[in-house]
């Protein structure tokens, strides 16, 4: 019966990961403040949807792997470019965290408001243009989310899918290897939670990892079926729509 009651959690989850790993945003984003809505507590949500979040990154990139949307054979360029990603979260969140507790909550929702709604107009402005590769935007791009998902605890999703586009990686590509990068940071998120001696609702988790479970396949599928360019609108829309929402909330 208590299994039964967390039936919407499944679908919840299920349903925020497809959007999630078609575009690369939306799961966490969505997800949390919903949770608390229902009555769940901030201590079992964000430890859960960490877990959750890490479960299903890693599914959701062994599936675009699968459906060819990205390549990640170790040496491969994707492989590497994911890599990269991954060690900038780590070493940007970390930097941000310093500078985050030092700012009023105002500033930074008005920053990464800002900051989505600039990118996803640079997105949608430039969706007709092919970029050639370049390591460097890609590092500069990669930090910047590196440093946004330290400074407010979220956005590291957008950020990162459309910068690795504006830097040459095409938009299915984008979204797989975020699955991959992220995934590296919510093992070091969960890792750290354990280690400060946070507990960790294990039902909420495994009930959440379920929905998203269920949904990496169809996600994976979609993105390989959708063309490059319409993929770039959707994801520079939704980014658009999310910076105004959050800016129009903090005002």
């Amino acid at each position: 019966m208590v299994l039964f009651s967390y039936l919407p959690v499944v679908i919840l989850a299920f349903l925020l990961e497809v959007v999630d790993s078609s575009i690369g945003m939306g799961y966490g984003t969505i997800l949390t403040p919903v949770l608390l809505m229902i009555g769940f507590d901030p201590l079992q949500v964000v430890p859960a949807v960490l877990v959750s979040q890490l479960a299903g990154d890693f599914l959701a990139a062994f599936f675009h792997h699968e459906f060819k949307n990205v390549n990640f054979y170790i040496g491969s360029k994707h492989f590497k470019i994911a890599v990269t990603l991954s060690l900038l979260g780590l070493i940007g969140s970390m930097i941000a965290v310093v500078i985050a507790v030092n700012l009023p909550k105002l500033l930074l929702n008005l920053y990464i408001g800002t900051l989505f709604a600039v990118t996803g107009l640079i997105v949608l402005a430039t969706k007709n243009k092919d970029y050639g590769f370049s390591w460097t935007r890609l590092l500069c791009l990669g930090s910047l989310a590196s440093f946004n998902k330290g400074i407010s605890g979220g956005g590291y999703g957008p950020i990162v899918t459309l910068g690795q586009i504006l830097a040459g990686v095409k938009a299915r590509s984008a979204i797989g290897i975020l699955s991959l990068a992220e995934g590296v940071t919510c093992v070091v998120a969960v890792l750290m939670y354990v280690l400060i001696g946070g507990n960790i609702d294990w039902l909420l988790s495994i009930m959440l990892s379920i929905g998203v479970a269920l949904s990496a396949p169809l996600a994976a599928f979609i993105v390989r079926k959708i063309e490059s360019k319409k993929l770039k609108l959707v994801i520079g829309i939704s980014t658009l729509l999310l910076g105004l929402s959050i800016i129009l909330r903090t005002l």
